[in-house]
């Protein structure tokens, strides 16, 4: 053979025989259990951590409603407060006593507007009821002042009703003379205990 023939084949045979002492690649291995502890305990941290923040949030969302329905509760409760004081000083204001002449139970004109005040107040709450009690003053038997008181009271009912007042939100009671502001055996006082009464049921 020519030299030039025999370096072709020197250099193939050498290619085959360095590729025949590589020694094969290892064959891939799992994660080690170090690794797979490694994991585990990081899933579990982030489970945990995912847990406490939905209870926070939970916890978060159930106080801001608590907190809510007590600031509903405390404003419904004021203005409850606020209607019932509101109520009461109307009352006040338009239940003052009217007055009558001796044996008398007619009403008198200067009491007319007094009446009026008080139909305006039942007007403007109708959860209002009121009773009328009519009372009289010392003189004559208990059994005419009773009668008495019962006219007082049924006069005043009527002239209400004359106002467009709702005769059913008004009960009557005669007191008769058992019940005087005044004791003194005079005109000055006799004339305060010739009176009808106006209270809130």
């Amino acid at each position: 053979m020519r030299p030039s023939r025999l370096i072709p084949i020197a250099t193939l045979a050498l290619l085959m025989g360095t590729v025949a002492c590589q020694k094969p690649a290892p064959a891939p291995t799992g994660p080690t259990q170090a690794e797979l502890d490694a994991a585990k305990k990081a899933a579990d941290e982030e489970a945990a951590r995912k847990a406490a923040a939905e209870a926070a949030a939970k916890k978060a969302a159930e106080e801001a409603a608590a907190k809510k329905a007590a600031e509903e509760a405390a404003a419904k409760k004021a203005a409850e407060e606020a209607a019932a004081a509101a109520f009461k000083a109307a009352a006040d204001k338009a239940l003052v006593n009217i007055h009558f002449d001796f044996d008398k139970s007619d009403i008198k004109e200067a009491d007319r507007a007094l009446l009026q005040g008080i139909a305006d107040f039942m007007k403007a709450y109708p959860q209002a009821k009121v009773e009328i009690q009519g009372h009289c003053d010392e003189r004559g038997t208990n059994e005419y002042n009773l009668a008495l008181g019962n006219r007082r009271a049924a006069a005043a009912l009527a002239y209400l009703k004359t106002l467009g007042v709702d005769e059913a939100r008004f009960t009557t009671i005669s007191f008769g003379k058992e019940k005087p502001l005044c004791t003194e055996a005079k005109e000055a006082c006799w004339s305060q205990n010739r009176r009808d009464e106006f209270h809130l049921k």
